[in-house]
Parts: structure tokens; C-alpha cells; sequence
């Protein structure tokens, strides 16, 4: 089963919880569901992904999608709560209270890289778009000249985005720029900075656009 958003819908949730954001480690400040990003989103994973049974996927994407749903809709179900799938007052006040007794380390690295200092630099074909993680990452841009669609696949342990594609040169860094080519002048593009770390965690930076010259 696929789930498929517009990314126009998420942009109201990446203005009050936008990716990158730091969300404490130890608590969940706000009611989560799906269609929802940000850094709490990716608290929230790394916390559902302790229990296998709860959680078997363990994918951290920041990204409230359909996997993410079924898994708290799992931990409502083994918690006495109401199995709807969103993170509201009483579901967030029992996962609060579990992440403060320590129940929030697998081991494992479960914590994508902050993606901040994004620039953009545009001439009438090329964007050059430059960003800094807060690690060693690998870098993607995907672009398009119509609004991108993102898509969370049950079988994959990624996401997969649509438009076209420009990758760095796939060596882990913590700068990086890359450079679009063959653009139409005076156009908008749409595009979304993705990021995955060497523990296969995911961050992505979305959406931004930009106005090459006339």
C-alpha cells in the first residue's frame, strides 16, 4: 500500500514545526497526525520504533505518514487507548510519561541530521542551491516546475519523491551545493533538499521554491 500527499498541504504544519526543528529529546510539545513534518515527528519514530511489534518499519523520515499512523494506532491499541491513529492529549501524555522513565534509546542511530543555512542563487537556467547538516550526510535536490508529490511506500524503508533528480557527488559531507541545469527562464521550481545519514536516517527539507531570471 502507497500513501501519496501533495506537499501544498504540509506547508501550514512546516510553518509551526518545520524540519530542522529541535524538538526535546525527551517530550512531545504538540498533538501530531498524519500529514504532519517536523523534528517532534521524527521524536515520535525514533520512540515507536523501540517495540518491533509497534513499530517493525523503524523508518524516521520526520514525515507523519501512513506507516507512522498504523504504528500509533499499534501503541494505542497495546496502552488501553482509543486505536485512532493520532497523537492527541491522552496518547501524548502516556508516551510522555514512558520517554521520561527512559524508554527512548534502541542503540541504534535513530536521529536524522539538521538541515539549516539553505541558500539559493539563481541565473536564467541554473539554481545553484548550497545547505549545511549537523552531520556527515549524503545529498539529494529533487526539483520540478509543478508542485512535488512525496510517497511512503509499506515495503521501503525510504521515501521516494517525485520531479527530477541532481545528486552530489555521493561522498558524505556536512556543506553541500549542487547545481540545476537546463531551466526555463523566468519559471518557479519547487524543490525539496533530501538528506540521508550512514544509519539511514532521512531528513528532508521541503517545500521551497525559487524564480529563475527573466
Amino acid at each position: 500500500m502507497k500513501n501519496k500527499i501533495k506537499l501544498g498541504f504540509l506547508s501550514a504544519f512546516l510553518i509551526a514545526g518545520g524540519l530542522g526543528s529541535v524538538a526535546n529529546a525527551a517530550m512531545l510539545t504538540r498533538e501530531l497526525q498524519i500529514g504532519m513534518s517536523g523534528a517532534d515527528v521524527g521524536t515520535l519514530q525514533t520512540f515507536l520504533a523501540i517495540d518491533p511489534a509497534v513499530y517493525p518499519q523503524a523508518l524516521v523520515t520526520n514525515y507523519f505518514g501512513s506507516m507512522t499512523k498504523s504504528a500509533v494506532m499499534r501503541f494505542q491499541s497495546k496502552n488501553g487507548i482509543s486505536t485512532v491513529g493520532r497523537v492527541g492529549p491522552q496518547t501524548l501524555g502516556v508516551i510522555n510519561s514512558q520517554m521520561g522513565n527512559g524508554n527512548t534509546s534502541t542503540g541504534a542511530d535513530r536521529s536524522a541530521a539538521i538541515i539549516s543555512n539553505v541558500s539559493v542563487t539563481v541565473t536564467r537556467n541554473t539554481a545553484t542551491i548550497g545547505w549545511n547538516t549537523s552531520e556527515n550526510v549524503y545529498g539529494k535536490v529533487y526539483y520540478s516546475a509543478s508542485m512535488p508529490t512525496i510517497t511512503e511506500t509499506q515495503n521501503q524503508t525510504d521515501v521516494a519523491i517525485s520531479g527530477n533528480v541532481s545528486q552530489t557527488d555521493n561522498t558524505l559531507r556536512n556543506s553541500q551545493f549542487e547545481t540545476l541545469v537546463n531551466l526555463n527562464p523566468n519559471t518557479m521550481y519547487y524543490y525539496t533538499i533530501y538528506t540521508k545519514d550512514p544509519s539511514g536516517n532521512v531528513q528532508m527539507k521541503l517545500p521551497q521554491s525559487f524564480v529563475t531570471q527573466p
